[in-house]
């Protein structure tokens, strides 16, 4: 497997070799020395990362792996008992102003204004991002237009399904013309409709050259939209790299992840559910 694979490497976007041979690779994130832990446990183990500017990027790893937690402290959103993080090259805690007016972000559990309705909610946040109001309202109808959302746009956002939720975050999200995006689990309990909207918008945002992070342990999503992969397992970032080097020889995505996160051999195999046999033996 060509990509990074060690688990306190140094710092870099690509491989070592690759960061020397082309310096002029310009960086959305910058990660160094990230670390956080609740009580015992740790959650993200002192994790060095540079994300590519302009590419689609996957961060995937299993349930528990630090996903959330690495999203939420890259964003601001809780801070870090140790390490830096730089976007477009701006420090997240020193220059919070600079960074916030540069990202997108859509985290899991999204909270928002439910006593709004879809068209109220992105006036209110073009009013916090300090937009003009006639610039809010232009891009609030053509996002509400382009994410399916016109015909809902005046019913008040308790009554939106999961689907509809995720695509008013997403347009609430995009509404300033961030930088870079940050999306948690966007596609999590989302209906297939909704799910080729969303991702029909992120492939339009990237192409213009802005940056996506989003973070996923659905391989063939992640395999099927993403340029660039991070592989976090236990807090650790195990791999790193374009999609071709982190998939290396392996026939999928999906077999390079289990590998890598050791969970390769483990198919359900054995004698320690012999006795499922659909009913036959009770």
């Amino acid at each position: 497997m060509k990509a990074e694979q060690q688990e306190d490497a140094a710092p870099a976007g690509l491989d070592g070799e690759a960061v020397a041979a082309a310096p002029h690779v310009r960086q959305a994130v910058e990660i160094r020395g990230l670390w956080k832990q609740f009580g015992e446990r740790i959650a993200v183990s002192g994790i060095d990362l540079d994300i590519p500017a302009g590419q689609f990027v996957g961060l995937v790893g299993p349930n528990g792996a630090g996903k959330t937690t690495t999203l939420s402290m890259v964003t601001g959103l809780l801070r870090p008992d140790s390490g830096t993080v730089r976007i477009v090259g701006h420090d997240v805690w020193r220059d919070p102003v600079a960074v916030k007016s540069r990202i997108g972000v859509l985290p899991e559990g999204l909270r928002l204004f439910e006593r709004l309705s879809g068209r109220e909610l992105l006036t209110y946040m073009g009013a916090l991002r300090g937009l003009p109001d006639e610039e809010t309202e232009r891009r609030a109808s053509q996002l509400l237009d382009v994410l399916d959302l016109g015909s809902a746009q005046h019913k008040l956002v308790i009554d939106y399904s999961t689907g509809m939720r995720k695509k008013i975050g997403l347009a609430t999200a995009l509404l300033h013309n961030p930088e870079v995006l940050f999306l948690d689990e966007p596609f999590e309990g989302v209906d297939p409709v909704s799910a080729q909207t969303i991702r029909g918008v992120l492939e339009r945002y990237t192409n213009s050259g802005a940056t996506v992070v989003f973070s996923s342990h659905v391989m063939e999503l992640v395999e099927s939209l993403c340029d660039w992969v991070a592989v976090l397992a236990t807090g650790k970032i195990r791999a790193r790299g374009s999609l071709d080097e982190v998939r290396g020889d392996a026939p999928s995505l999906q077999d390079a992840f289990l590998e890598l996160v050791g969970a390769g051999g483990r198919a359900g195999s054995g004698d320690s559910l012999d006795w499922l046999d659909g009913g036959g033996a009770r």
